[in-house]
Parts: C-alpha cells; sequence; structure tokens
C-alpha cells in the first residue's frame, strides 16, 4: 500500500484539493482513502486496476462528505452557459498579439479556474476533476463513478462551458467580429473539439472564425491547466503524515 500511495499519493491530493476546496480536508479525504483501501485490500479481486479500484474509493468517499455537509446548496449556477457567439467584445487570454499569455495572465486565469472547479456541483466536479486533473480516460470515469459514458461526456462537457465562464473573469476583453458562421454550425464545431478534448487529441484542422477560436484557446488552456494540476508534488508534510498513517495502520 506505501507502494500505491507514492504512485498515486500525489494525484490524489490534487483531486483531493479540488474536491474539497480546503487543505486540510483534502488531508484527511486522502488518508481516508488509502486506510479504506488498505482495510480492504484482502477483499480487493483485481477485476480492475488498482487505480480505478483507488479512485473509485475516493468518489464514494467525496459523495459521503458532501451529502454530511449541511446546508450545502443544491445547485450552483446554471451550467447551460450561453456561449459568446454574438457580436461585440470577448474575453480573450491575451494571446491574440502573436505570443503566449503573459504570466500575470496566466496566473490569475488559473486561480480563477481552481474557483471554478471549486463552485461545480459534486455531480459535475467530480467527473470533471478524474478526467481533467487526474487523467483518467472516459470510460474509466464512467466505471469509478458507475455512470454511463455518454453521461459522463454530458456532465463533462457542461463543466468545461462553466469553468470557462468563470475563466473569462480574469481574461481582457477586445473587440472580435461576429461568428462566421450560423449558431448551429459553431455549436457542433464546438461539440466536436469537445470530444476531441475527451479523446486527448487536436480538433484535426477546424475551419473556424477568429470568435469560435478565442472559445477554443480557452478551453484548451484550462484543459492544459487542469494537467499541471494533476502533477503537482504532495507537499512533503502530508506525505509524510500519510506514509505514517498507512505504516501504523498495517502493524
Amino acid at each position: 500500500m506505501a507502494g500505491l500511495a507514492e504512485q498515486e499519493g500525489p494525484r490524489l491530493h490534487a483531486l483531493a484539493r479540488r474536491l474539497c476546496g480546503k487543505p486540510d480536508e483534502a488531508e484527511d479525504l486522502v488518508q481516508e482513502v488509502f486506510l479504506a483501501a488498505l482495510k480492504g485490500w484482502d477483499g480487493f479481486e483485481g477485476r480492475a486496476a488498482p487505480t480505478t479500484w483507488l479512485y473509485t474509493i475516493a468518489a464514494r468517499a467525496c459523495q459521503r462528505m458532501h451529502r454530511k455537509r449541511a446546508g450545502q446548496p443544491q445547485h450552483v449556477l446554471s451550467l447551460d452557459v450561453p456561449l459568446p457567439f454574438g457580436a461585440g467584445d470577448l474575453p480573450t487570454l491575451g494571446a491574440h498579439e502573436g505570443g503566449p499569455p503573459s504570466e500575470q495572465v496566466q496566473r490569475e486565469a488559473l486561480e480563477r479556474m481552481q474557483a471554478g472547479i471549486v463552485a461545480l456541483p459534486v455531480t459535475f466536479r467530480l467527473p470533471f476533476v478524474l478526467k481533467e486533473v487526474v487523467g483518467l480516460s472516459v470510460a474509466d470515469v464512467a466505471r469509478v463513478l458507475g455512470l454511463k459514458p455518454a453521461t459522463v461526456k454530458t456532465r463533462l462537457h457542461r463543466a468545461r462551458l462553466r469553468v470557462r465562464q468563470e475563466l473569462e473573469k480574469s481574461m481582457e476583453a477586445r473587440e472580435v467580429p461576429a461568428a462566421a458562421y450560423e449558431r448551429q454550425v459553431c455549436l457542433d464545431l464546438l461539440a466536436a473539439k469537445q470530444e476531441a478534448l475527451d479523446r486527448g487529441t487536436d480538433l484535426a484542422q477546424p475551419v473556424v472564425c477568429e470568435r469560435c477560436r478565442e472559445v477554443f484557446a480557452s478551453l484548451d488552456f484550462a484543459h492544459d491547466a487542469c494537467r499541471r494540476l494533476g502533477d503537482e508534488a504532495m507537499p512533503p508534510d502530508v506525505k509524510s503524515r500519510l506514509l505514517a498513517a498507512i505504516a501504523k495502520a498495517a502493524a
């Protein structure tokens, strides 16, 4: 179990940070997951990969934790986010001048994005974090959550748009021409972009207008930033306490 904690501890901690929102709660969740895995290890039949089993325990622990919170809002802002396909100013990441966004813009955008993740209802936050931060496939997320892959995709797509809307608050607006196509064409292109993100691939040579390009760029920024969050190292003190707790429970 200590070896599994070394391997998966950092990603599980990254998941817990986005699910809980508070460092102490995240640490408690990580310990709870590994101790539960240790307790149930003899009954693990190997029908799934150990990592899938571990994240299944984490998802169930998170759901229990959220059910226990009295007064927690059941709904957080509609996830049916209106997309900016009309004429007028459009918040952008500042990469339109030929270079990447400045470090300050990226830092502010990352902070907004993390706030957007924490604000998601848990039914949308779990698939989003498992897919975008931890890096599980849609199929594995479906197995972990006991959902159909189509349901995972629907929740994931809506969560991406909600996080993107939060991300916009850190961007400077600039004038961008109205969408070059009918709204349905733009929505079809957006659906194709989401499917590409699901697969972890690029949208093959899309013919998009400037407005769609900016929307897609912000989705790509959030996707790449989430992967960086998943690569965060576990704080040394948290790791030490986790390994000590595992060793104590195993003794």
